[in-house]
């Protein structure tokens, strides 16, 4: 039985505090600097969730602190610097932009109650526990928590739903808490990507072939019962068909594999060798598994497999950036907002509250 001080909330009589809902957008997370002694700590917390990496915890701590952790950090900061910006993290900055935008969105669609919208991530900070209890603290009673994953796993929504948990079972008074599973296959969201790629072609021509290069896992873990792999190609299909390709021009691999388990396949690395082999010139490459640029996307496809790409024959392997904080995926994120948010006085049309409030169309702008 835990303690009365165990618990968290705000100081003196509730009612004082304003009522509002809330958004809480969680990304994966990012170190704080670009240097081995930030990248440590950072990845000692990612890689050692149970949810990514599922082996026995003994064994795993053994290889995580007497191996991995020895060696990865300096080389994972060397690839941090080579995005780094003078804004920081290219991830920890879109998303942050992207949140404004949001917040933006919302308020212009729903005027009529107030409505925060916070950023967390899963792995640093902002943490998820802080940015939960500091949502309590300006009078959040609602909150709907949308993981920026488009295809659920367990080892990234999944891992966000246990942060979650462990955050409000501190709280004397949690919210009521609604959480988005996935959004692979949202209209909306399928037409932002669809979009944004016809936009770069528009702007740069179109390529030999089209790439979607999702970040993988263990096939362990969809024998296990994981959707992922299953909701990344549902993604592709719904991309072919909004783009009228069919499987030999729009193609789908798997990258970012650690270890020697086999992970979901084709691996990106290999297939963009292949490709450059059989006389493909320009491979255009898309990464819809990712809502904002991110290590894996700017240095690990723009630049990493740019390389592999030109050392196997090809020409050029030229990047489609994600949707970052584009009004499409503002406009498609806002669309998914306010269907899991039905019923909640504070996203109704006006202070009336309609039970069931209109949904806005979704445009692009």
């Amino acid at each position: 039985m835990p303690r009365s001080h165990d618990y968290t909330g705000p100081a003196g009589d509730s009612d004082d505090l304003p009522v509002q809902a809330g958004v809480l957008l969680v990304n994966l997370g990012t170190p704080e600097a670009p240097t081995a002694k930030a990248v440590r700590p950072y990845l000692a917390e990612f890689l050692g969730d149970p949810r990514v990496i599922d082996y026995p915890r003994w064994l795993w701590w053994l290889i995580l602190h007497g191996v991995i952790l020895r060696v990865r950090p300096s080389r994972s900061a060397h690839a941090y610097q080579r995005i780094w910006t003078p804004q920081g993290s290219p991830l920890r900055v879109g998303s942050e932009s992207l949140t404004a935008r949001l917040r933006e969105a919302l308020q212009r669609l729903r005027p009529a109650g107030p409505i925060r919208v916070a950023l967390a991530m899963r792995y640093g900070e902002p943490s998820v526990q802080r940015q939960i209890e500091q949502l309590q603290r300006e009078g959040v009673r609602r909150l709907l928590v949308l993981p920026l994953y488009p295809q659920y796993s367990a080892t990234s929504t999944g891992s966000v739903i246990d942060a979650v948990a462990n955050a409000v079972k501190s709280l004397r008074w949690p919210p009521e808490l609604r959480i988005v599973n996935d959004y692979h296959d949202e209209a909306a969201h399928i037409e932002a990507l669809a979009h944004s790629i016809e936009r770069w072609w528009a702007v740069n021509g179109r390529g030999d072939k089209l790439l979607l290069s999702f970040h993988g896992i263990p096939e362990r873990y969809v024998r296990l019962g994981d959707p992922y792999e299953e909701q990344c190609q549902a993604t592709a299909r719904a991309l072919r068909e909004r783009l009228r390709l069919d499987e030999t021009q729009l193609l789908v691999s798997f990258q970012s594999r650690v270890g020697r388990e086999r992970w979901l396949q084709p691996y990106t690395d290999a297939t963009v060798r292949e490709l450059a082999g059989a006389g493909i010139r320009t491979l255009d490459v898309a990464c819809p598994g990712f809502a904002v640029d991110c290590l894996e996307t700017l240095e690990e496809i723009a630049m990493q497999n740019h390389e592999f790409f030109r050392q196997a024959g090809g020409s050029e392997l030229r990047y489609i950036p994600a949707l970052n904080d584009s009004p499409a995926q503002v406009e498609s994120l806002a669309t998914l907002v306010l269907r899991h948010t039905q019923g909640w006085d504070e996203f109704a049309t006006d202070s009336a509250a309609d039970d069931t409030p209109r949904q806005e169309p979704f445009t692009l702008r």
